[in-house]
């Protein structure tokens, strides 16, 4: 009888349900340091992709001085296309952001200038006109007959591009009358669009 009894217990036990502690809610130091650690990845995510877009793909340019007047003022702030020269080569009549050439004391980390003369062109001013290839050649962002005197001819060599300012005043503009033709790999990419001031929003 108690080894029968002992049977059918053995028996219920069997059958009945294995009950377990539910899980506990991590609200403890490991759940807000897990979405600290979170928020930390999105962030670093998104300033890794703007150092590669600001590096490869655009920037933002501040313009000093006053060379490219009356096109661009002091302080107008421009997008910079920065992969059009990586798959492409400046145009004639682009407006460029340049490494300044020079190795003198007075060297500016950038320029703003355009590009009047492409690879085997041969260039001259002369009586306050540009020619190019011996033909005339028409700027209508200009307000002014170039004012610092007869330049050339010269011939611009290849993978390199002859450059000025849009100030043609006596003395306005720093650029390939002085320090020569520039070497592609000098241009760092092409002003498309003025953005500030935001009433003066142009494209270039």
């Amino acid at each position: 009888m108690t080894h029968a009894s002992g049977t059918v217990h053995a028996s219920e036990n069997a059958t009945m349900p294995s009950r377990r502690r539910p899980a506990k809610a991590d609200s403890g130091p490991s759940g807000w340091r897990g979405e600290l650690w979170d928020w930390f990845r999105a962030l670093l995510f998104a300033l890794v992709v703007v150092l590669l877009l600001r590096t490869f793909v655009f920037q933002l340019t501040i313009v000093k001085m006053h060379s490219m007047e009356p096109t661009l003022y002091e302080k107008d702030w421009l997008f910079v296309n920065k992969i059009a020269y990586r798959i492409g080569h400046p145009d004639r009549g682009d407006v460029v952001i340049l490494k300044d050439p020079r190795d003198t004391a007075d060297r500016r980390d950038y320029l703003v200038k355009r590009v009047v003369g492409l690879p085997g062109d041969r260039l001259e001013i002369r009586e306050g006109y540009l020619y190019i290839n011996g033909e005339l050649f028409v700027e209508p962002y200009t307000d002014t007959l170039i004012e610092d005197g007869d330049f050339g001819p010269v011939q611009v060599n290849d993978g390199h591009y002859f450059v000025l300012g849009d100030n043609r005043h006596q003395g306005g503009s720093l650029d390939s009358r002085s320090f020569g033709e520039v070497q592609k790999s000098k241009i760092i990419g092409r002003a498309d669009v003025r953005i500030w001031p935001i009433m003066q929003w142009s494209k270039l």
